[in-house]
């Protein structure tokens, strides 16, 4: 269950149960309507029952709602009313000035518990761009009023964080449109990458694809309703007695909700367990579109229930969707297993579910990648070492995976010992690291590791090259001391500037500070932090901070790259530790000689799973590998059977310079059908060798772009080669 969907229960909320709250919690229970002309608007529609969605107009054969929608409405409008009633009363005294620091802008004033962002942004003439607020590094509702002195951000579509607030809205209107069809159980419903699902219990009960324009039909008729989102916040005693009709949103309160009281929505007839923010309402989603329907399980695990996922994608117009329609036909002819196939590259079989088949050329692409990366360390200090691949599930023990991930382990016994595969390097890195007494000197201590680590995927989620369950990483572990930090991660930082430009990449930085739970001490994690900031602001790049997404054990810097279909990809991380070494009692000797001090581990992937970046670079570049890369360098076509010995000749050449070359010997095709040919499995270079090529020591070079070099002299162009395959140029059949 994803923590920002759910549903709400349904039980009468009595007003002495809320009097009993405290006045912080019902401060928070803000509402949509105020009084006096600070009030925000509200729909016709909020307040009252929710007919149908699609009656009259269009939708066909719109069942009818199962009997718990109707109650669950009429307890949520209990909820709600009784709180407005108790804010008013309570936190009337709370009414006071109050300043907003605007971001990029002068601070405006305002007034506790009636201004809100919706106010700021139509005053500021920015009420159709702003989909959603960030109040004090919080993400918050544009019609939620503002309780204090606030820095305020408002953000647009184009902001990340805006965005999958937009998309997780539409998720609710889809959810309401599955609820009104199918009558089955809600489970959850997030924003992706991509787009949005809903996950829905059916019983077995299978969706055809064919009802998908009936779906969109009733979720088009909610947007032109502009249903408003409501937010209401009720006890958590409420909500398992109100779900109680629902065992998945009763699992999840059970599991995920830990505090007294939790958020729920409305949206139309859908009353949902989210912890937001939405967008005002249902009108600025004015393109939808069901993508798919898969069918996965409660949790990924296949022993328990199955559900039903649909997949949507939302967008403000028709000329974004229709964008999204083009984008998704090239997206097809990129897909990286159908390149990989086309050109020979991989395969999987049944008989090892989730592990790659690399081809000849294949491993080329994928041991060019590692050679890369490999030759980099050298550079920057790394040392490469090679740790097992199996180890006793005492080492996950005191790692702490083994709680938490035992289930995505491949384990068997011996010896009545249970052993694993390992799914991550970093606590063998710490046996390494422990294995002498270590000294200040040394440190920073970089280790890199390729080793082979395998992960037990579900099957459903398995997916070509992208998720497998045997794959490499350019794993590498920094064990530093506090002061190092700063200088440890801009060397991180430059080195992954260094790759993703190599490969045309542009990416954005995220800084992910101390979430609510965390291991250590408040001091050392802010000194962490600040100097996490200091590095970002030092290299120059733009970062967003992601306020309380950090991990439990340390900070990080999270990095997306953004491909040239425009579509990002989470593949390098850069995260601090405190945890592991303190797990494993790592230490070092001070400058003093006597005392014993504890390193920060900083975990540093640049491309990520190895097997992943080849299908991003596959589909980035459509399969026209950059030569430097390519598993197709050169080819050789003689024009007839008196230059067959030169032909291989000059392939013989190539062949030791070390180039991937094949030559054409087909004597049943004309050249200009050779030509072509090779145009078409993407060899970079096309070499033609006739008598008078054979005469003069020379080729004629032409590109599968065909451009036209001209004679070239053999041993000039592979030193030319050679000095484009150096220098890892994107545009070698140009620069040639």
């Amino acid at each position: 269950m994803h923590l920002s969907a759910s549903v709400l229960p349904a039980r009468r909320l009595h007003q002495h149960r809320l009097c009993q709250l405290p006045l912080a919690v019902l401060q928070r229970c803000w509402l949509c309507v105020q009084s006096s002309a600070d009030s925000v608007p509200r729909s016709a529609c909020a307040g009252k029952p929710a007919r149908n969605h699609g009656d009259g107009t269009g939708a066909s054969q719109v069942r009818c709602r199962p009997g718990y929608i109707e109650e669950r409405l009429h307890r949520f409008e209990e909820l709600r009313q009784t709180q407005e009633a108790i804010v008013r009363e309570r936190a009337g005294s709370a009414n006071r000035p109050i300043a907003v620091a605007i971001a990029g802008r002068k601070s405006v004033a305002g007034r506790a518990w009636r201004t809100s962002p919706y106010h700021i942004s139509r005053e500021l003439g920015l009420l159709d761009s702003a989909l959603v607020a960030r109040v004090n590094g919080q993400l918050w509702d544009l019609h939620r009023p503002l309780e204090g002195d606030t820095e305020l951000e408002l953000l647009a579509l184009d902001h990340t964080e805006a965005k999958a607030v937009y998309w997780h809205s539409s998720a609710h209107v889809l959810g309401a449109a599955m609820e009104q069809l199918y009558g089955g159980l809600l489970c959850s419903g997030p924003s992706t990458e991509n787009g949005f699902f809903y996950d829905m219990y059916l019983e077995g009960r299978p969706v055809p694809s064919g009802h998908f324009p009936e779906l969109e039909s009733v979720c088009r008729s909610m947007m032109e309703e502009k249903l408003p989102f409501e937010r209401v916040e009720v006890t958590r005693r409420d909500l398992l007695e109100l779900f109680k009709y629902n065992k998945f949103k009763l699992r999840f309160i059970e599991d995920k909700v830990t505090s007294p009281t939790a958020t729920v929505y409305r949206c139309g007839s859908l009353v949902d367990l989210c912890r937001g923010p939405h967008i005002t309402h249902t009108g600025l989603i004015n393109a939808l579109r069901i993508v798919k329907s898969a069918g996965v399980h409660w949790g990924g695990d296949p022993d328990k229930e199955p559900l039903h996922r649909i997949h949507a994608v939302s967008f403000p117009d028709n000329e974004a969707l229709e964008e999204w329609d083009r984008r998704q036909e090239e997206l097809k002819s990129r897909d990286h297993r159908k390149i990989g196939k086309e050109q020979e590259l991989f395969f999987f079989h049944d008989l090892s579910p989730g592990s790659c088949f690399f081809l000849p050329k294949g491993a080329h692409i994928y041991n060019t990648l590692t050679d890369f990366l490999k030759g980099e360390y050298r550079k920057r200090g790394y040392v490469e070492v090679v740790t097992p691949n199996v180890y006793n599930s005492k080492l996950w023990e005191q790692s702490g995976h083994w709680d938490h991930y035992k289930e995505n382990m491949f384990s068997f016994k011996l010896d009545n010992e249970t052993y694993a595969l390992k799914p991550m390097n970093c606590p063998g890195h710490c046996l390494m690291y422990d294995y002498r007494p270590r000294s200040w000197r040394e440190l920073p201590l970089r280790l890199a590791d390729f080793g082979v680590l395998h992960r037990n995927e579900y099957s459903g989620g398995l997916s070509g090259l992208v998720r497998s369950r045997r794959f490499q990483q350019d794993d590498a572990h920094i064990f530093c001391t506090l002061e190092q930090i700063e200088t440890e991660i801009m060397g991180c930082l430059d080195f992954l500037q260094a790759v993703y430009e190599i490969f045309g990449f542009s990416f954005r930085l995220f800084l992910s500070t101390r979430p609510e739970k965390f291991l250590g001490e408040a001091g050392v994690w802010d000194r962490a932090e600040q100097q996490l900031e200091r590095s970002l602001q030092e290299f120059g790049k733009p970062w967003e901070k992601n306020l309380g997404d950090g991990a439990f054990y340390g900070p990080k810097i999270d990095v997306q790259i953004q491909d040239a279909l425009g579509r990002n990809h989470q593949c390098a991380t850069i995260q601090l530790d405190f945890q592991l070494p303190a797990r494993f009692n790592l230490t070092y000797s001070g400058r003093d000689g006597s005392s014993r001090e504890r390193p920060v581990m900083i975990h540093r992937a640049i491309l990520g799973s190895v097997e992943r970046m080849m299908a991003i670079l596959a589909e980035n570049c459509a399969g026209k590998w950059p030569f430097w890369l390519s598993p197709s360098q050169v080819l050789v076509i003689p024009i007839g059977a008196s230059t067959e010995d030169y032909a291989h000749q000059v392939y013989r050449d190539l062949h030791e310079a070390g180039f991937m070359v094949d030559i054409s010997l087909d004597a049943g095709q004309t050249l200009g059908r050779k030509i072509r040919n090779a145009q078409m499995a993407q060899y970079n270079f096309i070499l033609v060798a006739g008598e008078r090529e054979r005469d003069s020591g020379s080729v004629s070079v032409r590109t599968r772009d065909n451009r036209q070099h001209g004679m070239r002299g053999v041993d000039e162009t592979v030193r030319r080669f050679g000095e484009l395959k150096a220098s890892r140029c994107r545009n070698a059949e140009e620069a040639f």
